[in-house]
């Protein structure tokens, strides 16, 4: 999981679709998550604004 964590990472910083604000703090965001890993579930109500740019991504990487 940490590998495919780390792989979504690196796809978010390349993605042009994604202005950079948004990219900050979804990143920042996951970050918080790997640190806390029982708050899954607030990282998916964060990203839920962001769910549209970053799901090709995470379904590409086989996480969804």
């Amino acid at each position: 999981m940490e590998q495919k964590i780390e792989q979504v990472l690196k796809e978010i910083q390349s993605a042009s679709h994604i202005d950079d604000v948004e990219k900050t703090a979804i990143i920042t965001k996951i970050e918080e998550w790997r640190e806390e890993k029982a708050a899954i579930s607030d990282l998916t109500n964060k990203l839920e604004a962001w769910w549209l740019k970053v799901e090709p991504i995470f379904a590409e990487i086989g996480l969804i």
